[in-house]
């Protein structure tokens, strides 16, 4: 390794769970010149599962920032190159190379008030030297600044010069047809605030210096298309610019896309429906938030909902189940792994709990607060999504009665809590008005039959009809 090499090291976009090909980069929280130290989260990125905050391995100051914000990166490909021997100056002249080797390309000499601040004024997201397009799928990466490495072994051959190049003013950014640049010059910040408003960079016009575009400049686009929407058209030929979005797939959505689309076109799913009264359990809800061992903790209908599945997997353990078809074996799992399906501003994901089945109600209820808030937060990590066996999705905190499940690849199950309402129902020979709800279980038909699945929901039903069944049956 070269001393160039040594010095300027590179944080490369990791693999941060179950062999994740890319990774979105959401936000850097450093930007060049800034000091780093080992295990300081320098960006948050989003794969395919969740939002993850990155630290860097090693201690330096802050060189490249190699992506702007927004851009997808595959696994592996440089992200931020740091200098950690800032007080070093230039590095020493490299050795004449042997026979085969390469030429060490010679840094072009930076202007004089460029070498005292001791890096390229360069913004991230442009500049004279930019890397192969191939390492980056939603836009291009940034250029370089400051020193670049020497060659690498292998390449071919040239004669050394007689004496060191001279220095070469830096590249003017590429013009387009219209004499602006091809690609519009704004700090990542701005291309956030852009993407965020919906304003195409090539369409604004720039009032910085060098053509750079400013805050001001996107606001100001902003308000003109705003404008522009709430001035009246008379007969338009087409439609008016605004009223359609487009939004690339990727991270979260479109993971869910995919699995969802496999688990329907491989799983066949089969569905059934029961209306329950759950009058005592919504009575036993509010006693158990007086109870002092569940203080502070997150107790409503879902847990109990929870506890009556568990227990019902219990008394039925086929149900917990995969398919395997690479082996054409069924795998009975003696643990149980929930997932909730939660809904985010990022979209739904579904962490899980492990080894529900082990914990008592509050170690249960404690779980489940925190699964929640952390999917809330976006700070779920791609393990805590990983492994579940069945899942729970309460789409009665939507208003809705029931609906018909997808069940999440991998798993054998899934039950739909629905809205719980205050409904006429017969009890004990009179109609009254009791709290009922509707319960609904798709299972995979390959491995659960329908006896199975319907005792599984069955007993899920007679938990909550009657929950004291939780102290007999658990």
């Amino acid at each position: 390794m070269t001393a160039v090499e040594q010095r300027f090291r590179e944080f490369k976009m990791p693999d941060v769970g179950e062999g994740l090909t890319e990774a979105e980069i959401l936000k850097w929280f450093v930007a060049p010149g800034d000091t780093v130290t080992d295990g300081q989260v320098v960006c948050e990125v989003e794969t395919a599962k969740a939002a993850v905050e990155l630290p860097i391995p090693f201690d330096g100051v802050v060189h490249e920032l190699r992506f702007d914000e927004g851009t997808t990166v595959d696994v592996g490909t440089p992200i931020i190159s740091v200098d950690t021997d800032p007080g070093a100056g230039e590095a020493a002249p490299q050795a004449a190379p042997a026979a085969g080797e390469a030429v060490a390309e010679a840094p072009a000499a930076a202007p004089e008030s460029e070498e005292k601040e001791g890096r390229q004024a360069n913004l991230v997201g442009y500049g004279a030297a930019p890397p192969p397009p191939s390492a980056v799928r939603a836009s291009r990466c940034p250029a370089r600044s400051g020193p670049r490495p020497p060659l690498r072994r292998g390449a071919r051959a040239q004669a050394p010069a007689p004496a060191p190049a001279p220095a070469r003013p830096e590249a003017a950014p590429e013009l387009n047809g219209s004499g602006r640049p091809a690609r519009p010059l704004a700090k990542p910040p701005v291309r956030k605030l852009a993407k965020d408003l919906g304003i195409d960079l090539e369409t604004v016009t720039p009032s910085g210096a060098d053509g750079i575009i400013t805050r001001e400049d996107v606001h100001a686009a902003a308000e003109a298309v705003q404008a522009a929407r709430e001035t009246p058209v008379a007969a338009p030929a087409t439609a008016p610019q605004g009223r359609e979005r487009r939004v690339p797939v990727k991270g979260v959505r479109k993971a869910t896309a995919q699995a969802m689309v496999n688990s329907a076109f491989t799983a066949p799913h089969v569905t059934e429906f029961v209306t329950v009264d759950v009058t005592r359990t919504m009575k036993l809800v509010s006693e158990l938030k007086q109870d002092p061992e569940l203080a502070g903790l997150r107790v409503n209908p879902l847990l109990l909902v929870a506890k009556a599945l568990l227990v019902a997997i219990r008394r039925n353990p086929d149900i917990n189940a995969t398919w395997d078809e690479g082996n054409q074996e069924i795998v009975y799992k003696d643990y149980v792994n929930l997932g909730i399906a939660a809904a985010t501003p990022r979209g739904l994901i579904v962490p899980n709990i492990k080894d529900a089945d082990a914990k008592t109600l509050p170690e249960l209820a404690s779980a489940l607060g925190e699964l929640v808030g952390t999917a809330r937060e976006g700070r779920t990590s791609p393990a805590e999504m990983s492994g579940g066996t069945i899942t729970i999705t309460n789409v009665g905190v939507f208003g809705i009665d029931a609906g018909t499940p997808i069940i999440n690849p991998g798993e054998s199950a899934i039950l739909a809590f629905g809205a719980v309402k205050l409904q006429p129902w017969v009890h004990k020979g009179e109609v009254k008005p009791r709290q009922v709800t509707t319960l609904a279980l798709s299972f995979d038909h390959r491995l659960v039959d329908g006896e199975l699945g319907s005792k599984v929901l069955a007993d899920v039903a007679a938990v909550l009809e009657r929950p004291k069944r939780l102290i007999t049956w658990a």
